[in-house]
């Protein structure tokens, strides 16, 4: 098989999780955020290994993500982040997921197909936009729509949530104003009579810079999968506590050829790439259509025998060049780390995160999710 894969760690994904539920106390429910496919890392293996340590709520992002962990197996709660579409509610209520609502439609179209099947009372949580102006229903038009759901008996409110746009910024301004305004929201389903509901807003940011974010459940997303924000103002000195994570997925590849070149030979397309002397090149079968960004060429590097070696030249779509001139012994078939560590040398998710853009953690979820579904992933228990 082509010789580039990623290993993936359940158990680090397993002492993250653990690690977390630590931090938060056993009084916090912890949700695990597995959209994207687990964030690129795969999302029924990762569900079934958090399942084992004691995780009972999982949250993704769309029904089919929801079906397909139900199809696997996972019996666990989980959530449906961005609601379901039209079309989608029997499928739904039938696989047991709990959708997040915020338009009356969403609840008109449940409590139907929960009428027909006989299968109240069934829960179904509030998405509330309090600032980030995506998905959920306006602070003000919340009393309506909690009347709405009153008006439906076969639903059940069971939680009210938002989504924090600002968590990693210390001294943003909205965040304060997220968190005022979502204590109106909670203040408010009570007074409406709705007694039992589990209050969330804390992403993977906020369990690190703000523990009054935290209420009845957190959802880590990144973070469970050893990736804790570090973009944080230099001009508020507050500490920042994560969990104690790691990294769960290192990205491995091997040498497939070796050639020596001259000083001022051109390397790779365009010639973007010199060589200043004479230069040892290895080539690699990895390129961006893997997900090996384009803007680490001549940036970024790997890890070869222990020691770091750049690359050089435009990443193509399936080849790229590292220069190992300086370090000895390298031969055809030696193991290469694009993401991952030895015994001296780490390149973490967010160094390719750094060298792509200006937002890193923006761009750290970019770095995860990308890496191709051509790079196999091989689990480690």
């Amino acid at each position: 098989m082509r010789p580039t894969w990623a290993e993936v760690s359940l158990k680090i994904l397993r002492h993250n999780f653990r690690s977390i539920q630590h931090h938060v106390g056993t009084d916090v429910t912890v949700c695990a955020v597995l959209k994207s496919n687990a964030f690129g890392h795969g999302v029924v293996e990762c569900a079934r290994a958090l399942e084992e340590v004691g995780a009972t709520w999982f949250a993704v992002t769309s029904t089919e993500e929801g079906v397909r962990l139900r199809d696997a197996g996972i019996t666990g709660r989980i959530l449906l982040l961005t609601g379901y579409w039209q079309g989608e509610e029997e499928e739904v209520v039938k696989r047991q997921l709990t959708p997040s609502v915020w338009e009356p439609w969403h609840i008109k179209l449940l409590a139907d197909i929960v009428d027909k099947l006989s299968c109240a009372p069934f829960p179904v949580h509030v998405k509330v936009d309090t600032g980030l102006a995506r998905l959920g229903v306006g602070c003000k038009a919340l009393p309506d729509l909690l009347q709405v759901i009153r008006s439906a008996p076969g639903l059940a409110l069971e939680g009210v949530f938002t989504h924090l746009a600002s968590a990693e910024v210390l001294d943003a301004p909205d965040v304060p104003e997220q968190m005022r305004c979502f204590q109106i929201v909670r203040n408010t389903v009570l007074k409406a009579g709705f007694l039992s509901v589990n209050f969330h807003m804390a992403n993977s940011a906020a369990l690190a810079t703000r523990p009054a974010t935290w209420k009845d459940m957190v959802r880590p997303g990144v973070g469970l999968f050893g990736y804790f924000p570090d973009s944080v103002s230099n001009r508020v000195q507050s500490p920042i506590t994560s969990p104690a994570t790691m990294p769960v997925l290192s990205w491995k590849t091997r040498i497939i050829s070796l050639r020596e070149v001259g000083a001022n030979q051109r390397v790779g397309y365009n010639g973007t790439y010199v060589t200043a002397a004479p230069t040892r090149l290895a080539a690699l079968p990895v390129g961006f259509a893997d997900g090996l960004s384009r803007q680490l060429s001549s940036r970024g590097r790997a890890i070869v025998r222990d020691a770091f070696a750049p690359i050089v030249g435009l990443i193509a779509t399936d080849i790229t060049l590292l220069d190992v001139t300086r370090i000895r012994d390298v031969s055809v078939g030696d193991e290469v780390i694009l993401i991952g560590s030895t015994e001296h040398c780490q390149i973490t998710a967010r160094e390719h995160a750094d060298i792509r853009g200006t937002a890193p953690d923006s761009e750290l979820l970019e770095v995860l999710c990308g890496i191709g579904s051509r790079v196999r992933r091989q689990y480690i228990y």
